[in-house]
């Protein structure tokens, strides 16, 4: 198991416990309606003390209601660890155990002379037949494949015969950095020459793509813009900020100024190696104060604002947001969100959109911090409880059993109770 000796850039990209039983308590099913709303189904537990609400909306919420079986069962959030979204956080980025899965890495030259890595399952060439799916991982900020999240993520798609990339973007999870421009929020174009390559290697298979936190916003990005011509033929995104704005306001408050200093250390380091790129580069260009980011946002205001274009950091933030481009995803997305997520929060979830677009499924679980649900049967030390209902979203949407439902309401939502259906 891997434990990192400071908090470090997995707090952003990066036992079983028994159900109780209370036969005197057993759920109400309310249905709920008015001239204003649509139709809502409210499940929760009478007994509401004990009550851990998932909720589940978007327009295609009816097309996919029946697919997700482990909502079946309660949410249990592990105890102590999830008293707190700080401590849920902090312990799945420093204690969740690392599958250790070997990896082959190929490295991709883009059109703008950078560098990208993409990681393989060593020996799936030959252990997988050439038509079976294939699922494309997009880390968070500084992340990479050594992150634990992804190796579960990639381990339990991988048991399922489908075959594995992790996308490491340029200068993480050291892939090389080859010219003066890194990554970044709004950037799609690395994830669409990665798509178009992973294609054009398997033409017979069909393509998906998870992403997590920034990662999250790429892919979302990414689906916005290629609308109607995809070549995904489904998408998950996870931990999402949306709304990079809404995400900086709150990145500067109270204790998520740890995460805010962690990770521009990370991104500090990362541009340290490569620091020779920039000599003399000139501009507006602000190499010391990247060097020596103490934020983020020093970060972005140094570096990455400047590489893309953006007139201020401000402005940086407000075009790159993922929640503008939710309108015009045409593939189905199955988003999910942590109610408690100090990093990604709540307040700047789409909902709206996300209700009006029948490609779209929302699942917003009551714990989680970021990066954590640390619930489940594999809670404390194994996969995220989100594993599960990943892939039963990417095995229903693989075996081609999508079909579009009759519903009475245009845009559903339904809150589901921790003790289940």
């Amino acid at each position: 198991m891997a434990r990192p000796t400071s908090i470090n850039s997995r707090l952003l990209h990066s036992h079983s416990h028994s159900h109780h039983s209370h036969p005197q308590n057993s759920p109400s099913f309310q249905l709920h309606s008015s001239k204003k709303h649509h139709p809502s189904l409210h499940i929760t537990n009478t007994f509401t003390t004990m009550s851990q609400t998932l909720e589940l909306t978007g327009g295609a919420r009816d097309t996919y209601l029946s697919v997700f079986k482990s909502l079946n069962l309660p949410y249990n959030p592990f105890p102590i660890i999830c008293w707190n979204r700080h401590l849920e956080t902090i312990f799945a980025s420093f204690y969740r155990s690392l599958p250790g899965v070997k990896l082959r890495r190929e490295c991709l030259r883009t059109a703008d002379d950078g560098s990208v890595s993409l990681d393989w399952v060593v020996g799936d060439d030959s252990a997988l037949p050439a038509e079976s799916p294939v699922l494309i991982l997009l880390p968070g900020l500084t992340g990479g494949s050594g992150d634990t999240y992804v190796q579960h993520m990639l381990v339990r798609a991988r048991s399922n015969k489908w075959r594995v990339v992790v996308f490491n973007s340029r200068g993480c999870g050291n892939s090389p950095v080859t010219t003066c421009q890194f990554y970044s929020a709004s950037f799609t174009e690395d994830l669409r020459e990665v798509v178009n390559h992973v294609k054009s290697r398997f033409p017979s298979s069909n393509l998906y793509a998870i992403g997590w936190s920034l990662g999250a916003n790429i892919l979302v990005r990414y689906l916005g813009e290629e609308s109607d011509n995809c070549s995904l033929r489904g998408a998950v995104s996870l931990c999402n900020p949306f709304n990079l704005v809404i995400a900086d306001e709150d990145f500067h408050k109270g204790f998520n100024n740890i995460y805010d200093k962690a990770l521009a250390r990370s991104l500090a380091k990362i541009f340290k190696r490569h620091a020779l790129l920039f000599e003399g580069i000139g501009g507006e260009y602000n190499i010391q104060l990247a060097a020596n980011a103490k934020s983020v946002r020093d970060f972005d205001e140094g570096i990455t604002r400047v590489s893309f274009g953006f007139k201020s950091v401000d402005d940086y933030y407000y075009n790159s947001s993922s929640s503008k481009s939710i309108k015009d995803v045409r593939i189905p997305l199955l988003c999910v969100q942590a109610a408690n997520d100090p990093i990604a929060p709540a307040r700047g979830i789409p909902h709206d959109d996300i209700k009006d677009n029948p490609n779209c499924v929302l699942v917003v679980t009551p714990k989680g911090g970021h990066l954590g649900w640390v619930a489940g049967d594999e809670a404390p030390l194994g996969a995220p409880w989100t594993d599960t209902l990943v892939m039963e979203f990417l095995e229903h949407l693989e075996n081609g059993r999508t079909k579009d439902l009759e519903s009475s309401s245009a845009s559903g939502h339904t809150m589901i109770s921790s003790t289940g259906f």
